[in-house]
């Protein structure tokens, strides 16, 4: 079995932590998916393995197994975010190429009840942080459906490049959707994401005249080709 530096580990910038996910977090994802029913759909990947309503928790327990199954192969890095100690949502950096590559995905979500207190920005730049510094990952992306005005602000704010859109990439809601595909690699932020937006020193927006700028939204995601994040 394969096994990578810097995982497991737990992230922290003032209340905000990321820590690995548990198999004991499954009734907290459940319980939190379902009360965010309506906020998730609109950009919720559509997958058999983990819905978002289901009252029994074997099909999240199976989700979780998965997901630190490929964790420990050094494919995904997927953690909960805390704040004041308390499950707030779910980041996965999944999709991990190693190689030549050494690229991997960033996908997100946030409980409702957490939306705008900049804990999504603070939690990807912590996760993109580490995943250059200290896994050793040259390039991320996050994928954002284009009507997802949030979290492509969340893109802008730590200097993601918008690198155009992926036509029908995703199936979502319903439907096949496009999305941008936004990146960054370590020599772009050779002090890190999470100084740099501190700094409030990030380049402006790729998008121009297009630039995002509505506040954090509970519905912020990002999507990881394998939906897991």
């Amino acid at each position: 079995m394969i096994r990578r530096q810097g995982w497991p580990v737990t992230l922290q910038d003032g209340l905000v932590v990321l820590r690995p996910l548990r198999l004991r977090d499954a009734a907290l994802l459940r319980d939190t998916r379902a009360r965010n029913e309506a906020w998730l759909r609109p950009w919720e990947p559509t997958y058999p393995d983990m819905p978002l309503r289901t009252d029994g928790l074997t099909q999240y327990v199976a989700m979780l197994q998965s997901i630190r199954r490929e964790a420990r192969q050094g494919l995904s890095m997927p953690w909960a975010i805390t704040y004041e100690g308390v499950f707030a949502g779910q980041l996965t950096v999944g999709s991990i190429v190693w190689g030549s590559s050494r690229s991997a995905q960033v996908g997100y979500w946030i409980d409702r009840a957490y939306a705008g207190r900049s804990i999504t920005p603070a939690a990807v730049a912590l996760a993109v942080d580490h995943s250059f510094f200290g896994v050793g990952l040259h390039r991320i992306e996050a994928n954002v459906r284009p009507e997802n005005r949030a979290s492509r602000r969340v893109m802008t704010k730590l200097g993601f490049r918008d690198e155009g859109v992926r036509r029908r990439q995703l199936h979502i809601d319903g439907a096949w959707r496009d999305h941008i595909c936004y990146a960054l690699t370590a020599e772009e932020v050779p002090r890190g994401v999470l100084r740099r937006w501190k700094d409030d020193s990030s380049p402006g927006s790729a998008l121009g005249s297009q630039d995002p700028n509505s506040r954090e939204d509970p519905r912020d995601r990002a999507h990881p080709h394998h939906g897991s994040g």
